[in-house]
């Protein structure tokens, strides 16, 4: 049927169909992992791995850029995810008694 056929059997019958609605992109958040003089390197390379899914190089690099700049960003993630994985590392951090800091942060765009 083509399309003025199709609009014409709509008004017809009395069909009103709603255009779908536009959606958007969900906003995205960074997750930003921060140097502390307690945690041990080794550890945060651990977290990176497990709570990132980082292969050891990468995980070794990001680990490294943390001690030398003070932070880096450990993942991009949709708020509700960023939100578990940050909850995830705290716990897990802190059941290994290192109080690695981890914070989301909005993507600006």
């Amino acid at each position: 049927m083509t399309q003025s056929r199709q609009r014409q059997f709509e008004v017809e019958c009395g069909i009103l169909l709603a255009e779908a609605p536009q959606t958007k992109p969900p906003k995205m958040y960074q997750i930003v992992l921060f140097n502390d003089d307690f945690t041990p390197m080794d550890f945060v390379v651990e977290v990176l791995r497990i709570f990132f899914f980082k292969t050891k190089p990468k995980a070794e690099e990001i680990m490294l850029k943390i001690h030398t700049t003070g932070k880096a960003v450990c993942g991009i993630y949709t708020k509700n995810v960023a939100e578990m994985k940050i909850s995830q590392v705290r716990r897990y951090a802190r059941d290994h008694e290192h109080p690695l800091r981890c914070e989301m942060q909005p993507l600006d765009g």
